[in-house]
């Protein structure tokens, strides 16, 4: 296969504990050439959509892991699957690059994940659509709705639909002498929608990233263990991660959630779980693959490129029947 891979600038790469990398790795070791490029390298021109993209070799080394040869202009259908990897900020940039790659989707590129469902899956908000899992739930800018939450609940958590990595979320108690100020800040006054959920105490026991991949769970989730004191459990906040097997309730709520997510063509998922509880639904460039394999040995990224293989050759095969017709 040839994989285009499009990332953050491939130097602040954390080729360690990052995802990507491992996808990288276990492709190239199967054989498969690789690209890389960045989103400002997309582009639509004479009628199609491109990206300059520079071919990848892994060294397998620090600090120069990788060498990459020179840019070439490539229509994005070339490729076996172009894997849009950017982290958030999940901003208009982020939007426009969506619109490139669903032209590039019609034209026959396979982009993963699918190019519509990364902008109708907002992180936050998917989960409404999984309303039987989640805890008590509120979006709105409005401060009076946020307080009668808070009265009815007692005890919140307040955090804006397009963060990620734990910021911006907070805590809130009944009678919490800076809740006006939180609210304000957080919905700038009421110009920006907020969630608020009902707190959930089994966070001490870790916020469980579940990886869902062409809608079947991984059998490990990682659980993100909060610092003391804190409330977040995320790795960026300073979380600690341990993995351990999927609960009865992880399997029931991925096992359940997986065939929407395989048939709005989100191939790979990352599902946020507290206690029995989904929290988050990540789309854009979810983690926790490199972690997840290191500590019980399960290949999560040799699981996704079997999807990558699966999907390839599905792809493939459709098209020779189409070209026999």
């Amino acid at each position: 296969m040839e994989l285009l891979f499009i990332l953050d600038p491939l130097d602040s790469l954390k080729i360690y504990k990052d995802s990507s990398y491992a996808m990288m790795r276990e492709a190239a070791a199967r054989g498969h050439r690789l690209w890389a490029m960045e989103q400002g390298d997309l582009a639509w021109r004479h009628g199609r959509v491109v990206g300059f993209a520079r071919p990848l070799t892994l060294t397998g080394g620090l600090p120069d892991w990788y060498r990459a040869g020179d840019v070439a202009e490539m229509p994005l259908e070339r490729f076996d699957a172009v894997l849009m990897r950017k982290d958030p900020p999940f901003d208009m940039e982020y939007v426009y690059s969506t619109y490139l790659l669903e032209l590039a989707e019609a034209a026959g590129a396979w982009v993963i994940n699918r190019p519509q469902a990364l902008r109708d899956f907002n992180e936050k908000m998917a989960t409404a659509r999984f309303s039987r899992f989640i805890p008590p739930t509120l979006v709105t800018r409005r401060g009076d709705l946020i307080r009668a939450f808070l009265k009815e609940h007692q005890d919140i958590i307040l955090k804006p639909l397009d963060g990620m990595g734990g910021a911006e979320v907070f805590r809130v108690r009944q009678n919490d002498p800076n809740l006006n100020v939180i609210v304000e800040t957080l919905t700038r006054h009421g110009a920006r929608s907020v969630m608020a959920q009902r707190y959930l105490p089994d966070i001490v026991k870790g916020d469980k990233r579940v990886l869902v991949i062409d809608g079947e769970p991984v059998p490990y989730c990682l659980a993100r263990i909060p610092q003391p004191g804190e409330t977040r459990g995320n790795l960026a906040a300073g979380g600690r991660g341990v993995a351990q097997p999927l609960s009865p309730r992880d399997r029931e709520i991925a096992e359940s959630v997986g065939p929407t997510l395989k048939a709005h063509g989100l191939l790979l998922v990352g599902l946020d779980v507290i206690g029995d509880y989904l929290t988050e639904v990540n789309v854009t460039s979810p983690t926790c693959m490199v972690e997840i394999t290191q500590q019980t040995g399960f290949n999560v990224a040799g699981m996704m490129v079997d999807a990558l293989e699966r999907g390839a050759a599905q792809k493939a095969a459709s098209r020779e029947r189409g070209e026999k017709k």
